[in-house]
């Protein structure tokens, strides 16, 4: 097939990339290197399968495909607060533009939404039917409500136009290829560690986070593109983890004698975060295989060879 993946060149669409590309698909990865950089493709630069388009998608653009995987779209806060209007105008023109193109071409269109959808749950852990708890003013929202309304979109794409759509609800996820700079609370630890830089821990530590590992995401993602079911369903590991722990964990495994230091909470930062997968399981047989040590092992080795102490 020819496969769209917009945000090819991110963490998480350059390893889907991968996969694809390794089944056999012509790929089109369309990009415009905001968060995404060329290293994370560049095995694919000379292969005749494989095309790289560098495109923002809040402009419509023209291409013949038979499946979109939309995953364009800074998903750490430090990126998406920086310029919190591109962020949501990329949710939601881009998002149009996006549909648009697949009703066009009648290609299947699969959304990378996010858990943050949910917002700072009173409902835990969360399942698909909970229509969560959003600050649609607060400083995160330019992301959360963007991707709501990106879920709108879609749905009303398919209800009006029989569109195939399928959304995919992505909770925390980590992996190499991840931005060190990214303000994620896996990449920070791990980078900092490796600096021998006290671990920043943000509040007591003891608001919750589930891991998942990119691979099992990926495989995720593309069970549900080719799957009947279309969602939204929720794709993150549910093994629940306090962020002191997850730091204990890495201080452990890098650098034993760093110290950790404990600052204000940012906020609407989520307290608890932990994905319901029954759907996943039940629609798409889907569920993590790799335990946080194994997954932190691969980052940890990829991270050694990115920052130059």
């Amino acid at each position: 097939m020819r496969i769209l993946v917009t945000g090819g060149a991110g963490f998480v669409g350059s390893h889907l990339v991968d996969r694809l590309m390794n089944q056999g698909h012509e790929v089109l990865c369309l990009d415009n290197f905001y968060t995404g950089t060329k290293t994370n493709i560049k095995q694919w630069f000379n292969n005749p399968r494989f095309e790289l388009i560098r495109h923002d998608i809040t402009e419509p653009i023209r291409l013949e495909v038979d499946q979109i995987y939309h995953l364009a779209c800074p998903a750490s806060p430090i990126h998406y607060q920086f310029n919190p209007v591109k962020t949501i105008k990329v949710n939601v023109i881009g998002t149009l533009n996006m549909l648009g193109l697949a009703k066009r071409v009648k290609a299947r269109f699969l959304l990378a939404s996010t858990s943050e959808v949910y917002g700072d749950p009173d409902v835990h852990p969360q399942p698909e039917e909970y229509r969560g708890n959003v600050n649609c003013i607060g400083i995160r929202s330019c992301y959360d409500e963007g991707k709501r309304v990106a879920e709108t979109l879609a749905f009303d794409y398919y209800r009006e136009h029989k569109l195939a759509i399928r959304v995919a609800r992505i909770f925390n996820t980590y992996g190499p290829r991840m931005l060190e700079n990214d303000g994620r609370v896996v990449s920070n630890f791990i980078a900092q560690a490796i600096r021998g830089i006290p671990l920043t821990v943000y509040g007591d530590g003891s608001q919750t986070r589930s891991f998942c590992y990119v691979s099992d995401l990926v495989e995720g993602l593309m069970r549900l593109m080719n799957n009947d079911y279309v969602g939204p369903v929720n794709l993150g590991n549910p093994g629940e983890y306090t962020i002191l722990q997850l730091a204990q964990t890495i201080q452990e495994m890098v650098n034993p004698d760093a110290e950790l230091i404990y600052k204000p909470l940012p906020e609407d930062d989520p307290k608890q975060r932990q994905p319901d997968i029954t759907k996943a399981k039940h629609y798409l047989d889907w569920q993590p295989t790799i335990p946080l040590q194994e997954g932190l092992k691969f980052t940890i080795e990829d991270f050694r060879q990115k920052i130059q102490v």
